[in-house]
């Protein structure tokens, strides 16, 4: 026997965790509503959000609107006791949120009121946080404002990137959301609103946010790049041309070298002076070329790199 019906909002992998969950509970899916197929990579391929690809292989009924604010009385007759939402990346009109009969929740990637909006893992890394978490909350029309009813905590380990957070953040979530919703459905359910005095912003990562900034200190540096990985990837210049970093390392040491130098490999990494050490990447991407390891780089053209400087 199936349990409440529920629609479903969300579109990277960190939601489709999500509602494989509530598949694997019994929850009765009657819709997922997901962002549209995009263009993506070098090639510019059209690709489909990991929701639809999860909700195709369940046979779960779709909904992709361009703009849901003025697409969503498509959806207002569904039959739904609850929405659930986790990074879906449109704002969700009020009507529909107080469509269902218990209304819609959100799962939002860190600690609320710490951290809201768009890009809450990568800037958990970037700002060197040692935990993140999860929160339950009710949707409100403000951005992540709303009042939370549970949460989980993360720690975040010396060498996580965005990516490994990620996987880890929508394991808890899942976890965390399952144990949550009876309580939602029999009423018991407490919620508290945020102090907004407390209130922090991780908003979208901008284009310029994605050239990593080798004058800082070497952690700093560390912690930028890797939570720019493994999207949007983070880069460096080298002679006005691209090279993102794909899987960085750092070696804290003296030494007497230029910012930004690039003096060869170290510990099988390619090592990037810095102020107090040096980052180390095994693996890169120069501007219209694949990913390469570091020693395959090296062995090619990053021999007749050393000593000169990315910026």
């Amino acid at each position: 026997m199936k349990k409440e019906k529920i629609i479903f909002m969300g579109t990277p992998p960190i939601a489709q965790t999500i509602l494989r969950r509530l598949v694997e509970e019994e929850y009765d899916i009657v819709l997922a509503v997901t962002q549209p197929d995009r263009k993506s990579g070098r090639k510019q391929k059209i690709t489909m959000s990991a929701v639809k690809e999860y909700a195709l292989l369940q046979d779960i009924p779709l909904f992709q609107p361009q703009n849901i604010k003025s697409e969503y009385k498509e959806i207002m007759g569904i039959d739904a006791d609850l929405i659930v939402t986790c990074a879906y990346g449109q704002f969700v009109p009020e009507e529909l949120l107080e469509m269902p009969k218990y209304g819609a929740i959100n799962l939002h990637a860190s600690l609320l009121p710490k951290l809201r909006g768009g890009a809450p893992v990568h800037k958990a890394i970037i700002e060197g946080d040692k935990e993140s978490g999860m929160s339950i909350m009710r949707m409100v029309k403000k951005m992540d404002a709303g009042a939370v009813m549970a949460q989980c905590r993360v720690k975040i380990a010396e060498d996580d990137t965005a990516g490994s957070l990620f996987e880890k953040l929508a394991a808890a979530g899942a976890a965390l959301l399952i144990e949550q919703l009876p309580s939602i459905f029999d009423g018991s359910a407490v919620f508290h609103e945020q102090d907004e005095a407390q209130a922090t912003f991780a908003y979208t990562i901008t284009p310029q946010e994605e050239k990593i900034d080798l004058q800082r200190p070497l952690q700093e540096v560390y912690n930028q790049a890797r939570g720019l990985i493994p999207f949007p990837a983070g880069y460096v210049l080298h002679q006005g041309k691209k090279v993102k970093l794909h899987k960085v390392r750092k070696k804290a040491g003296s030494h007497h070298c230029p910012i930004g130098e690039f003096v060869g490999l170290m510990d099988g990494g390619m090592a990037i002076a810095v102020q107090d050490g040096y980052l180390l990447v095994d693996e890169i991407q120069l501007e219209g070329k694949k990913r390469t390891d570091a020693k395959s780089f090296y062995n090619g053209v990053g021999k007749q790199w050393v000593r000169s400087c990315f910026e």
